[in-house]
């Protein structure tokens, strides 16, 4: 095993988060619908949010997410990612660019979710989705991913996508250099 193996496992969701947020060039927004703002509460209570944290939003009610984003056949769906991604995105560019863009690699991570309702008779799943500068002034990169939840209990379900949304960025800012690395990295458990 490698040293960068070995220190990856010794590495807490937590510490993951607050690697980032300590991370000066980094800087961005979360766009969470759905399932609670799982991923961005790990930046938040890790410390030093203020450095990685340009805006957090959670538009739960559909029409909200209407006047926002625009209507969408279905809400969670790679279709609203992809509008979210391009609409924070832009909104990101357009008010920091001048002021951080020499100096900053801007991101933006959204996802949808359909966790575990009241009754337990939905669907469980959703997308998540990264789009990233890996250095200030380039063109950003993206990743997205589908999941589907299997935990029986919809707090187990939001722990999950808190824990694979941190993965996923952590992984996009530090393994893209050795994409063999990015999956395992994304998908290993805290």
């Amino acid at each position: 095993m490698s040293n960068t193996e070995n220190h990856e496992e010794l590495l807490t969701t937590n510490r993951k988060a607050l690697t980032i947020n300590l991370d000066a060039d980094k800087y961005g927004t979360f766009a969470e619908i759905g399932a609670g703002q799982e991923v961005v509460r790990h930046f938040f209570q890790a410390g030093g949010a203020a450095g990685t944290v340009a805006k957090s939003i959670s538009a739960y009610d559909m029409k909200f997410s209407d006047a926002i984003y625009g209507k969408s056949p279905r809400y969670v769906s790679h279709e609203r990612l992809s509008t979210m991604l391009d609409h924070e995105y832009a909104l990101l560019k357009e008010r920091l660019d001048e002021d951080r863009g020499d100096t900053t690699a801007f991101f933006v991570y959204a996802n949808t979710v359909a966790a575990r309702n009241y009754k337990g008779t939905n669907e469980c799943h959703g997308w998540m989705g990264l789009r990233f500068q890996t250095a200030p002034k380039t063109e950003p990169n993206e990743i997205i991913i589908h999941v589907r939840m299997w935990d029986k209990e919809n707090l187990l379900q939001q722990q999950a996508l808190g824990i694979i949304g941190v993965n996923l960025i952590y992984g996009a800012f530090y393994h893209t250099a050795d994409l063999k690395s990015l999956i395992p990295v994304a998908a290993r458990p805290a």
